[in-house]
């Protein structure tokens, strides 16, 4: 009677452990749909708004708190920001101690009132740049609440990428403005405080009315849904402005689908639409005078080219427009738009608008954790506007060779933290910024050199459609390239992103075997490689010796412009030497060389040829 007692209980026990270990990693989205009403006072640059939310909790967990950023609070002497921007051993430039002199007009603060859910009075603490809600009503999963709050800002002076007043003269750059809720997915709540490092967002609907100076023009995220009201763009179609009465105007956006809303004003904005062929329209905002208005004019060319160059590599722009901002402190990504310093010749405007319009795939449409993963997005972009530069401009040599060198001098200076780390916590910036934005390219130009060129890339547009709108983690990304090459790859991420251990091979020996050659690799660097290793001949020929590893289980297929392979023979990782034999005598060979392409980022490319 125990014994069959037990039986039962012991596989309603397993059963209950089974459905909690799927209920903790199965893979949802939360969404969110936010009302907001905004009151600017240019005067004191300071505003008030309402912000009704929609939370979808679409998680199997049951939620009693909820977060929101409060990204302005970052802008204070004594925040977490100003002192790591301060302790840092080589602190951003534009940043440094700056905060810590801002005077009370100048800083930053977003303070929230009144939150509501359902109607209901919640508990809350603004711990800095962080709202921390406590609920009274847990929300259930699969079921939806409303959040409704008050709330007040002033917009700091310029420091890092939002703000009022920059270098340029841009009155307002205004992006992480709103309360804005922190993401939660199946590693739980990121509620991660701000120090100008990087941002994860909810896809949701955004409907947004700016009440502002009539003489501001605005311009970002979102479609403008009343330009009848306001006269807006009807000064580029020779159509007379209606006139105005009052000192305001309301400007109402909606955008439907992104993690994000920010938007630029200032009353000297110049505002160009370019309409492209395939109809979405390209805005263009900036301040004319002698530094700006010959670059923007031929950017109009240039940006259209680009998002076509996206769309057909990397995959289909899915908005209807693009607007590019002048505004913030470099360059930055948002939703459908933007900011960029205007006052650059037109090389250097449009290397930046590339760059961050690239984003639009990376971090806009496919959005992974950038804390977490911030190469998924910085190096991905670096990647896809290097080609887009070197297409545009039909310039020759290889687009990716300022991203090995900078991820090279990284891995050479002891100063190297793998890609793992999350991306407020490296120790230096100039660790984070060479591994997420070089090394982050390199690992996608090299992943070309393993699986092959037109694998890689057939598997990124692959990589877009199945992940777009659906924040992928670099699990999902290596799943995608092996099942388009049918070779595992697990081992080329956990050395590449989960460890600092660097690529050295070198040619150990070429010896004469009688009629035949005897070629000796060694590996010297900790991170083993499937090589491509080219014979040239004395008679100019060249053939191609293969050397994939075995826990590839496979081989890449032969590439276009390599050389006819004449030998595949796989590599034990274990192994430090492979030997083989080649078919010629060592008096018709002119060279050994392992990877001619250069696509393999080896430490010590010197002793990767012999030559005769």
């Amino acid at each position: 009677m125990k014994n069959s007692a037990v039986k039962p209980l012991f596989g309603l026990f397993l059963f209950l452990t089974s459905q909690l270990i799927f209920a903790q990693t199965v893979r949802f989205q939360q969404a969110v749909d936010y009302q907001m009403d905004v009151k600017m006072d240019v005067q004191k640059n300071q505003y008030t708004g309402t912000q009704v939310l929609k939370y979808t909790n679409n998680s199997p967990d049951t939620l009693d708190r909820v977060f929101y950023h409060l990204y302005y609070n970052a802008f204070q002497p004594g925040s977490m920001m100003d002192v790591r921007s301060r302790t840092i051993a080589d602190p951003d430039r534009r940043v440094a101690d700056r905060i810590a002199k801002l005077k009370p007009d100048e800083i930053g603060y977003i303070h929230v009132s009144n939150l509501k859910m359902n109607g209901k009075g919640v508990e809350f603490k603004e711990v800095e740049t962080i709202l921390e809600v406590k609920l009274s009503d847990p929300i259930l999963p699969n079921s939806e609440v409303t959040f409704e709050l008050e709330f007040s800002g002033q917009v700091p002076l310029q420091i890092r990428r939002s703000g009022r007043d920059s270098e340029e003269g841009v009155r307002l750059s205004m992006s992480q403005w709103y309360p804005k809720m922190a993401n939660y997915d199946e590693q739980g709540w990121h509620a991660n405080p701000y120090i100008a490092r990087e941002f994860y967002g909810i896809w949701g609907d955004f409907d947004v009315k700016i009440t502002i100076d009539k003489t501001y023009v605005l311009g970002g995220t979102g479609y403008l849904q009343n330009p009848n009201e306001i006269g807006y763009g009807y000064e580029n179609a020779g159509v007379k402005v209606p006139e105005v009465k009052g000192k305001t105007l309301t400007w109402h956006f909606v955008a439907p689908k992104v993690h994000d809303f920010m938007w630029g004003a200032d009353p000297n904005y110049q505002h160009d639409k370019i309409q492209m062929e395939n109809g979405i329209i390209v805005h263009h905002f900036f301040i004319p005078g002698p530094n700006t208005s010959e670059s923007w004019e031929k950017l109009k060319e240039y940006t259209p080219k680009a998002i076509n160059f996206f769309s057909e590599n990397f995959g289909q722009y899915p908005y209807k427009q693009f607007s590019v901002v002048q505004g913030g402190d470099g360059g930055m990504e948002y939703a459908m738009s933007t900011f960029i310093t205007g006052e650059r010749g037109i090389s250097s405007l449009s290397g930046v608008m590339i760059h961050e319009l690239a984003h639009s795939w990376f971090h806009g449409v496919l959005a992974s954790n950038e804390s977490l993963y911030p190469w998924m997005d910085e190096g991905f972009t670096s990647y896809a506007s290097s080609l887009a530069r070197a297409s545009i401009f039909q310039s020759s040599g290889n687009p990716h060779s300022g991203s090995y060198a900078g991820y090279l001098r990284l891995a050479k200076s002891g100063q190297e933290e793998p890609m793992s780390t999350h991306s407020d916590h490296y120790h230096t910036n100039s660790a984070y910024s060479a591994a997420a934005y070089s090394k982050g390219a390199v690992f996608l130009e090299q992943l070309g050199y393993v699986i092959g060129a037109e694998v890689r890339d057939r598997g990124m547009l692959r990589y877009f459609n199945t992940w777009k709108f659906k924040h992928p983690n670099v699990n999902d990304l290596i799943r995608v390239m092996e099942k388009g090459s049918g070779l595992e790859l697990d081992w080329y991420k956990e050395y590449f992103v989960n460890t600092t251990k660097t690529i050295d091979y070198g040619v150990k020996s070429v010896k004469p075997m009688g009629e035949q050659t005897e070629i000796t690799l060694e590996r010297i660097g900790l991170m083993p490689m499937p090589l491509d290793v080219v014979i040239t001949y004395v008679d100019g020929t060249s053939e191609l010796v293969y050397l994939p590893m075995v826990i590839m289980r496979g081989e890449k297929p032969a590439e276009k412009g390599m050389p006819a392979r004449v030998l595949t023979a796989a590599w034990p990782w274990t192994n430090l030497t492979k030997a083989f034999m080649l078919q010629k005598n060592i008096n018709t060979i002119k060279s050994v060389e392992i990877d001619p392409s250069k696509r393999m980022a080896d430490l010590r490319p010197e002793n990767n040829k012999v030559e005769f």
